[in-house]
């Protein structure tokens, strides 16, 4: 199928909303054209990610999830033009030449961040950029709520996988981001990747990952046991076949606690503790760990366009 036949009723999300993103937005807020908010160096991924140059990484806008807690909401709410400050729409040309930039700045990795609903644009794009000496690995980093079809697709172009795993019990996903059947749909698309990937890790001398899948899961304030019951699920459903990343760096965002007063507050040093202990007593042992004060304002950037040609 072509961008177009895609775009005129895209499913390529697990809303399947059929809409024809060549006349208006879909539930993920994207239109057909490649919507963007900034490509740069960032030093914040996991180590064999960002590396100490750092991955070169592009900021789509919209999101298919639109969590009610998302850290980088003035990008992924959007919807309705005029879109915010800062939000740029690319050319497949455009968004190929940003690649060979980001290359030309020494970055470990191209870094999709939220590439879902624009995944044959982003395709295409990086065949152009692969004709014209794109050279380094391809991250596709994701919520993970999308149809395996749509992993398929990224098959020969995408080299890491960087999916969440962000919920397990069907009323917290329905709750936090209106999508009860998140985990059947985020369980299949992962199983996808591994599949891409041969199911193995491959690190070069440097210890950067050039292949491979790190599954994230971010701790919730309140919500360890559902991070305990996901960590067992990875575990017994991959073994060593991908790596953890526990994440601690939830950060509750202004007036959040109107609506969601659960979330009003950052997660606690002892639930941390709580569930990195436990994923170690499940057999867990290769994971990313974070340490000390990681909730901060680091891990959002500004979204002002910076880096899009």
């Amino acid at each position: 199928m072509t961008t177009e036949d895609v775009m005129k009723s895209c499913r390529l999300c697990g809303r399947g909303c059929g809409t024809d993103r060549t006349k208006r937005a879909g539930r993920c807020g994207g239109k057909s054209e490649i919507l963007a908010a900034r490509a740069a160096l960032h030093m914040w991924e996991e180590p064999c990610i960002s590396g100490e140059e750092g991955s070169g990484t592009v900021f789509f806008a919209g999101c298919p999830l639109k969590c009610v807690f998302c850290q980088n909401r003035e990008i992924a709410l959007t919807g309705k033009e005029p879109y915010p400050e800062g939000i740029r729409a690319l050319t497949e040309k455009e968004l190929a030449d940003t690649f060979l930039h980001l290359q030309g700045m020494h970055a470990n990795n191209i870094n999709l961040v939220t590439p879902t609903h624009f995944v044959p644009q982003i395709r295409e794009a990086l065949r152009i950029a692969a004709d014209n000496g794109l050279q380094i690995p391809v991250v596709y980093n994701t919520g993970s709520y999308e149809r395996p079809e749509t992993i398929r697709m990224m098959e020969g172009y995408a080299d890491i996988f960087l999916p969440d795993l962000k919920f397990m019990d069907p009323e917290i996903s329905a709750r936090y981001a209106d999508a009860p059947d998140y985990f059947e749909t985020a369980a299949a698309a992962i199983d996808e990747m591994v599949r891409i990937t041969g199911g193995r890790m491959d690190f070069d001398e440097r210890g950067m990952l050039h292949r491979g899948v790190i599954i994230r899961h971010m701790i919730l304030p309140g919500h360890t046991a559902d991070s305990k019951r996901i960590l067992k699920y990875i575990h017994d459903r991959y073994g060593s076949a991908v790596w953890v990343s526990i994440m601690n760096q939830y950060t509750p965002m202004p007036g959040i606690g109107k609506n969601y007063p659960e979330l009003a507050r950052r997660v606690t040093k002892r639930e941390y503790a709580r569930v990195t202990d436990y994923a170690l007593s499940a057999g867990i042992t290769d994971a990313f760990i974070q340490e000390g004060g990681t909730a901060s304002d680091s891990f959002i950037p500004a979204f002002d366009g910076e880096g899009l040609l």
